[in-house]
């Protein structure tokens, strides 16, 4: 239906004066503190969002994801037009929507929180847009049926919000949503009052909406799995910043940098202080006692980039790391029964490291104090720098 562009998209909070902050203080003074975020500030005011630069093809499904305050929601309410933007340029099919009201850039959102008119049955939420465009009634019957069909709450058409349950009242705000046919569809963590047995179950609902729309999706969370399953491409965010962008395997296989190697993946990476050594056209890693020969296609690249000899931070994944005869001492700190695996945490050299063991290959059980080794393979290793905390592969 549409290509979204971002280009250099900021977002500046300015100060504010004496007299509203002794205002806003005192009507703050009974509200819980919260914790401060990292954003930069400058003499304008607090950076939320810097240098946000995306090209989002037609109907393509992008995923913002990163840690609370990373600027997320802020970026797709820019989108939306509920937050002015600072600097850059927002241009939906062609067209540049800076200053075009929320109303006339024809974009549907749905929220957190749901948003739905209490004292309105789910058939009058859904048709409200609709009326409010003054479409015709044998229209709005129409598209609101269409879409409670989608989303099988036709035979909650007559009841009121209240009577229904989290998930049942997220369908009722998507279906709201997809009446209007937007151009472009913002989801705002719209799953993140759910339950973890309704958030798995309205992912799938999501999946099967999107074959059935022709909408481009926008899609906010800080929720990884979400972001894996859904995103045809993820943008991951800290501070503002853009630090990754790429398909779920991309940045998984290969992140660019030490905050998206500890951010994707679950449970998170291991890192360890190791060494990286070029003997002729060859590399290594050195970590506690063992040392492993890096794959073919990883020491292509970095005889590219003429990497040398030098200390790095060693990343491997749980899942790519195995318990042997011969490797890397640990003391086993928790063995945790996951049904088909068990996670073990254990301590190597002061480092809490995690290794995934599936019962099927399991000759005994492990217990508190036991003593361990793991290896990995030279395939899975992540390498970065210790100084710029990149992936030197890249």
């Amino acid at each position: 239906m549409a290509t979204v562009q971002l280009n250099n998209i900021k977002k500046v909070y300015p100060f504010i004066s004496g007299e509203q902050k002794s205002k806003k203080k005192k009507n703050d003074e009974n509200k819980p503190e919260k914790k401060k975020s990292n954003l930069q500030i400058t003499d304008e005011g607090v950076v939320a969002v810097q240098e946000f630069s995306l090209d989002i093809a037609d109907k393509e499904f992008i995923v913002l994801v990163g840690p609370s305050g990373c600027g997320k929601s802020t970026t797709l309410r820019m989108v939306a037009g509920l937050e002015e933007i600072s600097d850059g340029e927002l241009v939906i099919d062609g067209k540049v929507m800076n200053d075009v009201a929320p109303k006339d850039r024809d974009i549907a959102m749905v929220f957190q929180n749901y948003a739905l008119y209490p004292h309105m049955s789910v058939y009058e939420n859904m048709a409200f847009s609709l009326k409010l465009r003054k479409e015709p009634k044998d229209v709005i019957d129409k598209k609101v049926r269409e879409a409670a069909e989608i989303l099988s709450i036709t035979q909650y058409l007559e009841r009121k919000p209240k009577a229904l349950s989290g998930g049942q009242r997220q369908r009722v705000a998507i279906g709201r949503a997809i009446v209007r046919d937007p151009k472009v569809m913002l989801m705002d963590e719209p799953l993140s009052n759910l339950d973890a047995k309704l958030r798995n179950e309205m992912r799938a609902e999501i999946i099967k909406l999107r074959q059935r729309i022709n909408t481009t999706f926008m899609y906010v969370t800080h929720d990884q799995t979400e972001a894996m399953t859904l995103g045809d491409r993820i943008v991951i965010m800290k501070d503002g910043y853009i630090q990754q962008i790429g398909t779920p395997q991309e940045v998984f296989n290969h992140p660019s940098n030490l905050f998206v190697a500890g951010f994707i993946g679950m449970p998170v990476m291991n890192f360890f202080d190791a060494d990286l050594k070029r003997e002729g056209d060859k590399y290594y890693v050195e970590v506690g006692g063992l040392k492993v020969e890096l794959s073919k296609e990883k020491e292509a690249r970095l005889l590219a980039k003429d990497v040398q000899s030098q200390p790095v931070t060693l990343g491997v994944r749980p899942e790519h790391t195995d318990v042997a005869e011969k490797g890397i001492s640990a003391r086993v700190e928790v063995a945790e029964m996951m049904g088909s695996s068990v996670h073990l945490h254990v301590n190597a050299s002061g480092r809490d490291v995690i290794i995934i063991v599936p019962t099927v290959e399991m000759e005994d059980s492990y217990n508190i104090g036991d003593t361990v080794k793991f290896t990995f393979d030279g395939k899975v290793a992540h390498i970065f720098s210790k100084e710029t905390d990149l992936n030197l592969e890249f």
